[in-house]
């Protein structure tokens, strides 16, 4: 049997974003299963446009150019990577009715759901992380 993490992704900045996509893309090179909910400003993270125009944290500019010396992936190559080794992503439904959103405005391949949904996923989980 294998270990579940359960991932909230309710924040929509840069570091939000390397955090959640991190820790999943770590979980699933460990044959854990992942899932993410993604709601509120989380929704970011994997919206079409949004997620290529997460801005650095005013102040820590400095950074970036720690991510490139690291070859740190960008966010985009790492939500592929996450969605190619099994991670589900789980858009909230609530969240997306309430700003006007559909399906079609985020990235290929998520899921889209509500608390209950997830809940489904997390309620087995033997790690459960919010971001």
């Amino acid at each position: 049997m294998s270990t579940r993490v359960a991932i909230i992704a309710a924040n929509g900045g840069l570091f939000d974003a390397y955090k959640v996509f991190n820790i999943a893309t770590a979980a699933a090179a460990s044959d854990q299963e992942v899932s993410i909910f993604f709601t509120f400003e989380g929704l970011n993270l994997i919206h079409k446009q949004a997620h290529q125009e997460l801005e650095m944290p005013k102040g820590k500019e400095h950074f970036a150019e720690g991510f490139k010396k690291a070859n740190v992936p960008s966010i985009p190559e790492l939500i592929e990577m996450a969605q190619e080794m099994g991670v589900t992503f789980i858009g909230c439904q609530m969240t997306m009715d309430v700003m006007g959103l559909t399906k079609d405005d985020f990235v290929e391949g998520i899921e889209v759901g509500g608390a209950v949904t997830f809940l489904d996923f997390a309620k087995d989980a033997d790690v459960s992380l919010t971001f």
